[in-house]
């Protein structure tokens, strides 16, 4: 299966969020911040980030658009994953290069259903 980043500094979040996908078989690598999770995502190459906006020093915002704009890490499809659920915000998490954007809490099935459909491409 997958392995899929989770950055996110919510320890509740983190754990909701890799249980579902250890559920369904994926591996799951975790950031607290967005400059760790643009290293890791640099490092290790995931197969997909899932992506918090609202973090200490780099915003999710920011971190998306340095995973989109990198030719290392382009490729890696970003799923932005927030409590933010403004029509302005999904428009930018999208212009900042975000394949989708979900908010929070985030039911298994519509994690599952989109992560497969951006690794799909």
């Amino acid at each position: 299966m997958a392995r899929v980043l989770i950055v996110d500094d919510s320890p509740t979040e983190m754990y909701k969020l890799t249980s579902m996908l250890e559920k369904h078989g994926h591996q799951v690598l975790k950031a607290e911040n967005g400059a760790d999770g643009v290293a890791l995502a640099r490092d290790q190459k995931p197969d997909a980030v899932l992506m918090d906006i609202v973090m200490p020093g780099l915003n999710g915002f920011q971190a998306t658009r340095q995973l989109t704009k990198d030719a290392e890490t382009s490729h890696i499809p970003v799923i932005i994953i927030t409590t933010k659920d403004q029509e302005t915000d999904k428009v930018w998490g999208t212009r900042q290069g975000a394949r989708d954007y979900l908010t929070k809490p985030v039911e298994e099935e519509t994690l599952i259903k989109t992560l497969n459909s951006v690794l799909a491409g």
